[in-house]
């Protein structure tokens, strides 16, 4: 079963605490699926379930930023975060639910500290993708800098905050250094150091198992080839 037939249920087996569990109880008035059930997983949601919820929360508030919901932003929530047709009623509800309350987005961030307090890869997974969202209709400066903001609530710097910004970056445009958070002028040694840290930490098996979803693997991959293509370069030219 996709990750998203089964966000729902997996929110309220998290016995409604926090902003996430308020807002998807918000909009359980009405029949969220079609079998009624609530996803088998105990009293407490898996951080997969937690992760989509907040990816589809955090969308929301990065998408209304700049006061319009345009039709590439939904599309490139549907498609980036493979949502099936057949969930597509019930994600929507959460998304407008989000999009609509007043609640602001640093309740959100701070109850995802407290679920991935030692996965900050995960966290770095989240901005990733909202960037991705926020470029499908054009940078706007009011959607970055929420972001950015988020990525500051969610305990991550201004170095990871960069690294993340460049990696989207194609192969022959990006700056190696900002990508793996150092400078030129350290040694080869350090930055290689530096390089296998990363590449550990952002391998999809591993972000697999801090609770990135599979559905949403492919924005990872493509930091994973940043990492590996900036540690070419600066290998050549260090040669």
């Amino acid at each position: 079963m996709s990750i998203w037939g089964r966000i729902i249920g997996g929110a309220i087996g998290w016995s409604l605490l926090g902003p996430f569990g308020i807002i998807i109880g918000s909009i359980i008035g009405s029949k969220i699926s079609s079998k009624g059930s609530f996803g088998g997983f105990g009293s407490r949601a898996q951080p997969q379930q937690i992760f989509a919820v907040a990816l589809i929360v955090l969308s929301a508030k990065v998408c209304k930023a700049d006061n319009v919901v345009t039709k590439e932003e939904l599309l490139a929530v549907k498609e980036k975060l493979k949502i099936p047709e057949s969930e597509i009623d019930n994600v929507g509800k959460l998304f407008n639910a989000a999009a609509k309350e007043s609640t602001g987005y640093e309740p959100y961030c701070a109850q995802l500290n407290s679920v991935f307090a030692n996965a900050p890869q995960v966290k770095e997974e989240i901005i990733n993708i909202l960037l991705y969202i926020s470029e499908s209709d054009g940078i706007d400066i009011r959607e970055t800098n929420l972001i950015k903001d988020i990525a500051k609530n969610l305990g991550l710097n201004e170095s990871q905050f960069q690294s993340i910004q460049e990696s989207r970056k194609g192969s022959d445009k990006l700056n190696p250094y900002i990508v793996l958070g150092c400078n030129a002028e350290d040694s080869l040694q350090d930055i290689r150091k530096k390089y296998l840290l990363l590449s550990k930490e952002h391998h999809p098996d591993l972000l697999v198992a801090k609770g990135v979803p599979k559905e949403v693997l492919e924005e990872s991959k493509k930091k994973m080839r940043a990492i590996n293509s900036a540690w070419d370069q600066i290998q050549k030219s260090k040669q």
